[in-house]
């Protein structure tokens, strides 16, 4: 008698490509952590060699030579939030979007102020073209984003930034708090943001995927 085995794509683990210090990589790697996902890490420096993202290698597997992206269910996706929604539809437990529309609809404003409307005007990119205001610029445009960020979380946050649930507005929030750290943003002004921060700072997803654990951080950085 033969014995087929027949392996589905969902048994295969995912692969992120991503880099230690990417608030983007970040996301991911805690959305994967929420969900108990195990994935394989596969670095791609974005510093060494001019920028191992902008080789013919990686370009074949994100054309925008960004990172994140990932090789999940015979497919590769890039773009950190595409990704995250991705997981979330065919991985659905835990949670990372509330089951009320109004609850979903406050997420997303969240995701997209930090995905859009912060995190791009500070990324290593445009930080690299603005030259020796780099530091200033990044204050500038992280402060701008939230001034908007904090009253909107103080109307909708609970223990975490929609109520009582971890939702995919904590995964996008830490992450850019930690850059905000990085360029010497005074986070003093943002009380609810840092409160937010720090309670989500210690639970074990975020943890450990934070910059300072993972495979490809410097000795030097590693926690």
């Amino acid at each position: 008698m033969h014995i087929r085995l027949i392996c589905c794509k969902k048994c295969i683990r995912p692969v992120l490509y991503g880099y230690f210090r990417s608030s983007c990589s970040w996301r991911v790697r805690i959305a994967f952590a929420l969900k108990g996902i195990e994935y394989e890490q596969k670095s791609v420096n974005l510093i060494k060699d001019g920028g191992q993202q902008l080789t013919d290698q990686f370009k074949a597997i994100n054309p925008m030579q960004q990172v994140p992206a990932v090789t999940i269910d015979g497919i590769t996706l890039s773009q950190s939030l595409a990704i995250i929604q991705y997981i979330e539809e065919t991985r659905p437990e835990p949670r990372l979007l509330p089951a009320d529309p109004k609850q979903r609809g406050q997420v997303r404003i969240i995701c997209d102020i930090i995905a859009s409307g912060i995190q791009p005007l500070q990324n290593l990119y445009v930080l690299q073209k603005i030259g020796a205001d780099k530091v200033q610029w990044a204050q500038h445009f992280i402060n701008r984003g939230f001034e908007a960020l904090e009253p909107i979380l103080k109307q909708t946050a609970g223990k975490y930034c929609i109520g009582d649930e971890i939702s995919m507005a904590d995964i996008c929030l830490v992450p850019q708090v930690y850059n905000a750290e990085r360029f010497k943003v005074d986070m003093s002004q943002f009380p609810t943001i840092r409160r937010l921060n720090q309670t989500l700072i210690e639970i074990d997803a975020f943890k450990a995927t934070h910059p300072s654990c993972q495979p490809d951080t410097p000795d030097d950085l590693q926690a």
